[in-house]
Order: C-alpha cells, then sequence, then structure tokens
C-alpha cells in the first residue's frame, strides 16, 4: 500500500520543517561554539543561568530543554571548569540551587557580539515582524496538548 496519498510529504510536516529550522538556526551557533570549545547545552545553562540567577536544578533542566539526569552530569563539569557553583538548598537539603560564576559570565560576555551578529543576520533576512510572529507561533505551539 502507499501510503503517500495519506501523510503529508516531508517539506509540509511539521516535526520535521522544525528540526530544519533549527539546522538552520544552529549551524552558526555550533560554529561559535566549537571555536571555544563549549557544548550547546553548556551555553544553554549559562545563558538561563544568567538570565535567572541562582536557580533549583529542575528549574534549569525546564528552562534550557535538558533532561534532569544529563543537566546532572554536565553541571558536575561545568563545576569543575569553574563556571557554576552548586550548593545544597538551606530550606530544602534535597534541592540544588546553581549559580552562574564570572568565569561563566566571562564566556558569555566574550561570544556576545557574534552570537548578536546570528540573532541580528537572521532577523535581517526574516525581517523583525515575521521573526515575532515566529517566536509567538512558536510559543503558542508549546502550549498545544497532543
Amino acid at each position: 500500500m502507499n501510503t503517500q496519498s495519506h501523510t503529508k510529504s516531508t517539506s509540509r510536516s511539521l516535526p520535521i520543517a522544525l528540526l530544519r529550522a533549527r539546522e538552520t538556526v544552529m549551524a552558526p551557533v555550533r560554529d561559535m561554539l566549537q571555536g571555544i570549545q563549549l557544548t550547546e547545552q553548556k551555553w544553554r545553562i549559562l545563558r538561563v543561568l544568567d538570565e535567572m540567577g541562582e536557580v533549583e536544578q529542575s528549574a534549569i533542566a525546564n528552562e534550557a530543554c535538558l533532561l534532569l539526569p544529563s543537566l546532572t552530569r554536565i553541571l558536575r563539569t561545568m563545576e569543575a571548569d569553574e563556571q557554576i557553583t552548586r550548593r545544597q538548598d538551606n530550606r530544602d537539603k534535597r534541592r540544588t540551587m546553581v549559580m552562574i560564576t564570572d568565569v561563566g559570565r566571562q564566556i558569555l560576555k566574550e561570544n556576545l557580539a557574534t552570537s548578536l551578529s546570528i540573532s541580528n543576520s537572521i532577523e535581517a533576512q526574516m525581517g523583525r515582524e515575521k521573526l515575532d510572529n515566529l517566536l509567538d507561533l512558536l510559543e503558542e505551539l508549546q502550549a498545544v496538548k497532543v
């Protein structure tokens, strides 16, 4: 049986379109990160911590789109590299609080121009209005219950 008549082409498949769009956006980011020997995951964690301040691990996992076991492993190496600090929550000893260090902030600062250049390039090609609409639609999509 030919399933093509029952499915959309890959060019109109939402999961594939999202993956292709992600690759388009992430390729120049990966180039930047490769130059500083930092993974995408570590970059996202630093960005989240810089934005949120000291926060509990599960909040980082949620905001950085990482599974908690992976995050815990990554944080261990980031702590060894002095990019973050971890401490036990004073009120709830089961919770681990995480904060970006000056070393972590310096990594962000040193790569801010390149990161902004990548964002500005996308905006220049798409236009601010389209980019805002895309971000709004993606937020809306995240709220969809399947």
